[in-house]
């Protein structure tokens, strides 16, 4: 007869094991949603139907749009993260996160109306997880659109410590009839450039690659050639362009709008021209900024390629119809938006001509 054989499970404990044993604290995690439960109250606006720490976030389309189109996007912040852990920032990640989705929406004539954010770490920090839905909270809020929820997930093993992930969703609305696809767009039409005010949230494995491998640098470190310390220069805030691109729309100056963001211009202003056309842009219409000739110097990287990584100073670009352009002139002027006129409109195959 064979001898019988005992299951038993190696190492076994005497005692109950946890959620927390496992390093998951479900109470941290309710602590960090008191904390920043009162910052989305914060964004709310009158169409908002929901409280947050439900299921899902309820919000209800004013009766004023006849026929209106919802419009969305979701986008991370990249790479940009390493910057802000290694530095210790982390407020100004929340407005990168919501000024680059408001943009994305913006350019299809959307008001965005709310948001919703994704934070996964591996080990929870509460007042790490306030700073960053603070910056959410505020841009959300400057762009008149509410954060009415999202999700902080804990994930231990997942991340190494110190370091998370971060993403949103953004919802907005624009009437059928006034949605700016680009078909509009005709040969003649003129290109404005509106500036940035860094790399945005893009390029930045490329950018860190440059400054940090290969010339050596560290956050502290102060470049001459860009007046600033590298950290700074490469935490500056994505800029939102809905103020102005609303009152561009408002004036009826608009046949397209392009975000550059990943791809540069090179690929970004060509997902908005219609078959048959293509755009010329004319280099030195506008100031490219020091960041942008310090990255190219420091790696001999070529024309081709800063321009189809980085947006290279100009974050938005308007194509504006032919005999709207002084009118669109003098209403960028009057809100005193800087912007250069930065090439036209020809035949083509949906390319970007660089003159």
């Amino acid at each position: 007869m064979a001898d019988s054989k005992v299951a038993h499970t190696p190492n076994a404990q005497s005692g109950s094991v946890t959620y927390a044993d496992a390093g998951v604290s479900i109470d941290r995690g309710n602590r960090t949603k008191q904390r920043i439960k009162y910052l989305a109250h914060k964004t709310f606006t009158k169409g908002v139907l929901s409280e947050i720490g439900g299921f899902g976030g309820l919000f209800s389309v004013d009766k004023k749009y006849l026929d209106p189109v919802l419009v969305s996007s979701v986008d991370g912040v990249g790479t940009k993260l390493k910057v802000a852990f290694e530095m210790n920032v982390h407020h100004t990640i929340g407005a990168d996160l919501v000024n680059h989705c408001v943009n994305d929406i913006a350019v299809q004539g959307a008001a965005p109306l709310f948001f919703m954010d994704y934070l996964a770490t591996g080990a929870l920090d509460p007042e790490v997880a306030e700073k960053i839905v603070g910056g959410i909270a505020e841009a959300c809020k400057h762009n008149g659109c509410a954060l009415i929820g999202g999700e902080t997930a804990e994930m231990p093993g997942f991340y190494p410590e110190g370091e998370y992930d971060l993403a949103g969703f953004i919802v907005g609305v624009v009437e059928r009839e006034r949605i700016i696809s680009g078909k509009e767009v005709q040969v003649g039409d003129c290109v404005l450039g509106l500036p940035s005010n860094g790399l945005h949230t893009n390029g930045y494995s490329l950018a860190r690659k440059l400054l940090f491998e290969i010339a050596g640098y560290s956050p502290e470190t102060f470049v001459s050639e860009i007046k600033n310390k590298v950290g700074n220069e490469l935490m500056r805030s994505h800029r939102s362009y809905w103020s102005i691109i609303r009152k561009m729309i408002a004036g009826e100056c608009v046949a397209a709008l392009a975000h550059i963001t990943g791809g540069g211009i090179t690929e970004n202003l060509p997902r908005v021209l219609p078959k048959g056309t293509s755009a010329v842009i004319e280099l030195g219409t506008w100031p490219v900024l020091p960041i942008f000739e310090h990255l190219q110097k420091l790696g001999n990287v070529s024309e081709e390629e800063m321009l189809r990584t980085f947006n290279m100073g100009l974050g938005m670009l308007i194509v504006v119809p032919a005999k709207k352009f002084k009118k669109a002139q003098t209403l960028l002027e009057r809100a005193g938006e800087k912007f250069y006129s930065v090439g036209r409109i020809v035949k083509g195959d949906r390319k970007v001509i660089f003159s």
